[in-house]
């Protein structure tokens, strides 16, 4: 079911991604102590309107991309699936945006390195990100659409 909400929000984007760069989402409230992995990640439409995925790794031997939010409503952090990132939470009426995102720098695969620049750009200049149980959307201003599923966090 989450993968056509994904879907019908990608062919919608025009009505989910708001307006002049502002950035949507919910409290950081409710998502403190959270971990999320990333489980799809869609690109936008090709010519014909069909939605591609990207190959992601999944699963805790590939080393997957996750994010956890701390229990303050401060911070994030997580694995970009070679480096580990930290990110500032800036919160206003419409919700959090991120900041003062950093990250370490180990070598990794040329793969990996493209992945990693991509997600941390995504992550930084997301449009809106909207939960839904334990999946959480992340929309580009790009049209890419990253879908998490909330993991157990054992870092409480």
């Amino acid at each position: 079911m989450f993968s056509s909400l994904g879907i019908s929000l990608l062919g919608g984007c025009a009505n989910v991604i708001p307006p002049c760069g502002a950035k949507t989402s919910p409290p950081s409230s409710e998502l403190r102590n959270t971990k999320w992995e990333l489980t799809r990640w869609n690109l936008p439409p090709n010519s014909n309107g069909e939605v591609r995925t990207r190959q992601i790794p999944q699963g805790e031997a590939s080393n997957p991309i996750q994010i956890t939010f701390d229990a303050n409503g401060q911070r994030v952090s997580g694995s970009t699936g070679c480096n580990r990132f930290t990110a500032q939470l800036d919160e206003d009426t419409r919700g959090f945006t991120f900041s003062k995102i950093t990250s370490t720098k180990m070598a990794c695969t040329p793969q990996r390195n493209e992945l990693e620049n991509d997600f941390l750009y995504e992550l930084n200049d997301y449009r809106s990100i909207v939960r839904n149980g334990d999946q959480l959307l992340m929309i580009g201003a790009d049209r890419q659409v990253l879908s998490f599923t909330q993991r157990p966090n054992t870092s409480k």
